[in-house]
């Protein structure tokens, strides 16, 4: 397991990454024992079938906070994927970024114009994690409506090649990782791994692992056509019951809190992962740009977040203290 890493960073706005209260959690996660971070923030387009992304000189995470936790995490000796990732303003998911059919000398000019301000984008960003030295780049996030781009794609992605060096990786969704085609220009198989592992409510952690063992068996097939490593981008789960059995979710309050559903989730996966020689490793979802500190403000959190909760000593045990798992 080369990466052992955590998501940071995606519910900010500008100047938060660089507050005294973000600098604790930011320390709070390194104690965990990661040797990498995903340090992810969003930009928004106003609709899933708008060709703007745009830039919210209010809100939006600027340049210089990117720069300074990228060094900030350097300092600590924690290696950085850079992550910039496209909502849209509506609600509706990225992957369903969508325009109506219009052409114009044979060309969709929705879909050009989309990825010409993609690219812009993403260049944007991959300057940064040039100048700053990020170890990795990730090129998008679950935009399963694009995947099927493949010349669009492939122009972006040489561009994004211009100006940065390191290794690249495409977040795609679980069940998504052979859709596109261009992802044999990646340097790895990147995908949300938020697999269904439970049928019900409170299954034991055996019973998930019986599923882990055999989404690990399909994995490693991928694995050996693509001769690539794979990376679980995304992965994790809430600590509530029933969140296992569809570990995405996010819109569902009403669940009552379980903190050993969330342990039985990470440690299954774990267990089942940890030492596979083609597997590169986590970034699990998500550690807040500025977590709770006490075990009582834990005690009422329902969300991914797994500071001070059961799932936090099953990581930080693999994390510091499996050392053959390294």
């Amino acid at each position: 397991m080369e990466i052992k890493g955590y998501s940071y960073g995606y519910a900010t706005k500008r100047g938060l990454y660089q507050s005294e209260l973000a600098c604790k959690s930011q320390d709070l996660l390194i104690d965990l024992g990661i040797n990498w971070v995903c340090l992810c923030f969003p930009l928004t387009q106003k609709t899933f079938a708008s060709t703007k992304i745009t830039f919210d000189y209010q809100n939006s995470v600027t340049d210089l906070d990117i720069i300074k936790t990228i060094q900030r995490f350097h300092d600590q000796g924690i290696r950085v994927c850079l992550k910039p990732m496209v909502n849209c303003e509506d609600g509706i998911w990225r992957a369903e970024i969508f325009f109506p059919e219009a052409t114009m000398m044979g060309k969709d000019i929705y879909w050009q114009e989309w990825f010409q301000n993609y690219t812009a984008f993403l260049t944007h960003y991959a300057e940064i994690a040039q100048w700053t030295g990020c170890e990795m780049f990730c090129v998008g996030c679950e935009m399963l409506s694009t995947e099927n781009k493949e010349d669009l794609w492939r122009r972006c992605i040489r561009e994004v090649k211009k100006v940065y060096t390191g290794p690249l990786i495409y977040n795609t969704n679980h069940g998504h990782e052979e859709d596109a085609l261009w992802v044999d220009g990646m340097d790895y198989i990147g995908t949300s791994a938020y697999y269904r592992v439970a049928k019900k409510p409170n299954e034991t952690k055996e019973e998930m692992k019986q599923n882990w063992i055999k989404i690990r068996d399909q994995l490693q097939s991928i694995s050996q056509r693509m001769n690539k490593k794979i990376v679980f981008m995304e992965i994790g789960c809430r600590s509530a019951q029933g969140c296992a059995t569809m570990p995405w979710d996010f819109s569902h309050p009403e669940l009552e809190r379980s903190e050993e559903e969330q342990a039985n989730f990470f440690e299954s996966c774990l267990e089942v992962f940890a030492k596979e020689p083609w597997f590169a490793g986590f970034f699990w979802w998500d550690w807040s740009t500025i977590i709770y500190q006490t075990k009582q403000e834990a005690s009422l959190d329902k969300g991914f977040n797994i500071h001070l909760k059961k799932a936090e000593e099953i990581v930080r045990s693999y994390y510091q203290e499996h050392e053959e798992h390294l």
